[in-house]
């Protein structure tokens, strides 16, 4: 049996740039401002000199009333977010309550600055979640957080900027806000900073630049970045070829669930390349990956279903992959061959069990509204 051929990867990620379009995830609030400072102690009170005795004789006057109690005044909006710790607005987003959400962050906004909030709120009315989607209004609300200096609206605003959401299309701002939410630290903003420089048309193609990007992405545990910069390494651009690195950056890609780095780490683990052979382990990702709708992880599944390698022969199962890789553009002629041969009940089963997973694969994807949620840019 041949080697598994590992696919293609500098020419994917070139295609990641046809159409930007962000879907941000925005961090809570409490992630980034400094820790409170430590409370003063209080200098100790004087103690008061011991009282003069009075006299025996002299009576004590009556007490003197004390005034009425003044009503203590109810807190300002601001009280509320007073303790940095405290992320209402972020844990009302994650438990699909959009509607306080934006209540909240709207209060937020308006009493205490807070350019967390307004990201929030950019978030919000970018998706259409607990109010009406408004693609300007989501622009207005993202600059005014990244005038603030949230790297999160940053980005979000670049990505619009990109597409030309909520206006018109503006690379040149689009670059700069990469380029100041990168320097904050924001590693989804360092990964697409990369692509600009790799793709080479808003910005002039720098191959060296956009590998150092991706490295910081890579290093702050950005998956895309880390299979990117995989690429990079396997394929020797920008930066010299290492296998042994690529394996690495793709193993932790994978671990991370990047469906594509899953398939290349499994090749590379099936062939040994960079790294110890494990036919084993190698199929028990190919599956993962193929479960996941990849084809080219059915095509490869497939193929060691039917011969057996790593795993027991079973060719009902690798028929069904063969023919729902195919459904998806991956045919394979020599496949094709051997299924003919298969005895007609034997075929039978594979095309009902192909049928079923494709069917169920269709649903799923109508569920999910077709697109990968998560993700700044289509993966690649």
């Amino acid at each position: 049996m041949k080697l598994l051929r590992p696919t293609s990867l500098l020419a994917a990620l070139l295609m990641t740039m046809a159409g930007a379009s962000a879907q941000v995830s925005p961090t809570p609030p409490a992630a980034q401002p400094p820790a409170p400072p430590a409370a003063k102690k209080e200098a100790p009170k004087p103690k008061a000199p011991p009282a003069a005795k009075q006299p025996a004789a002299t009576p004590r006057p009556a007490a003197t009333p004390r005034p009425a109690a003044t009503p203590t005044p109810s807190p300002s909006p601001s009280a509320t977010f007073e303790d940095p710790n405290v992320d209402l607005v972020y844990g009302a987003y994650q438990r699909g309550m959009y509607k306080t959400a934006f209540d909240l962050a709207t209060t937020r906004a308006q009493y205490n600055s807070d350019p967390k909030a307004m990201t929030m709120l950019g978030e919000l009315y970018a998706n259409g979640l607990g109010v009406k989607r408004n693609y300007p209004k989501a622009a207005e609300w993202y600059q005014r957080a990244a005038d603030a200096g949230d790297r999160e609206g940053m980005f979000a605003l670049a990505m619009m900027r990109l597409s030309g959401r909520g206006g018109n299309s503006n690379r040149e701002q689009a670059v700069k806000l990469l380029a100041s939410s990168a320097k904050l630290g924001n590693p989804k903003a360092a990964y697409n900073l990369a692509l600009l420089y790799l793709d080479g048309n808003t910005l002039p193609q720098d191959l060296g630049r956009a590998a150092e990007l991706l490295r910081v992405a890579a290093d702050a545990g950005n998956a895309e970045a880390q299979y990117a910069l995989a690429t990079f390494y396997k394929e020797g651009t920008g930066v010299p070829k290492d296998l042994e690195r690529a394996v690495r950056l793709l193993q932790a890609a994978a671990l991370a669930d990047n469906v594509d780095a899953e398939v290349e780490y499994a090749i590379a683990l099936f062939n040994g390349t960079g790294t110890p052979k494990n036919q084993p382990a190698a199929v028990a990702l190919l599956r993962k990956a193929a479960r996941q709708n990849n084809a080219i992880a059915q095509n490869r599944l497939a193929w060691v279903l039917v011969y057996g390698v790593g795993t027991p022969v079973d060719k009902i199962e690798g028929f069904k992959w063969h023919l729902v890789a195919k459904s998806a553009g991956k045919g394979d002629p020599k496949l094709d061959e051997m299924f003919a041969e298969l005895p007609a009940a034997d075929r039978a089963k594979a095309q009902e069990a192909a049928e079923r997973w494709t069917g169920a694969a269709t649903s799923k994807s109508r569920l999910d509204g077709g697109t990968s949620a998560g993700h700044p840019v289509a993966k690649p």
